[in-house]
């Protein structure tokens, strides 16, 4: 999965691609700009994003594909062992630039 952030919003690509996760900003978004163009999809915390794994599901267009949720629960799984997922269920993506 690669959560795009340019231009002042924010788009899912790679959905299915469940065997990556990352948040990549075209140009110079940062601070309150970034948390602005992010919205429901994340909350940004220093060098790194909280992302919405409603968002994640509603943005996929895969919500309701019951091969794909499995698929996110495992990724969910795994992150959740290395400490990526916090109390609330946000899985943490680090940001690259463009």
């Amino acid at each position: 999965m690669l959560i795009r952030v340019a231009d002042g919003s924010v788009a899912l690509e790679a959905a299915e691609d469940l065997k990556r996760f990352k948040l990549v900003v075209r140009g110079g978004a940062t601070g309150a700009a970034l948390q602005q163009a992010l919205g429901a999809a994340g909350r940004l915390e220093e060098a790194h994003v909280w992302v919405s794994p409603a968002w994640l599901k509603q943005a996929s267009g895969l919500g309701g594909n019951a091969e794909w949720l499995a698929g996110f629960a495992g990724m969910v799984g795994f992150a959740a062992k290395q400490g990526w997922v916090n109390p609330a269920g946000e899985i943490r993506a680090h940001i690259e630039r463009e």
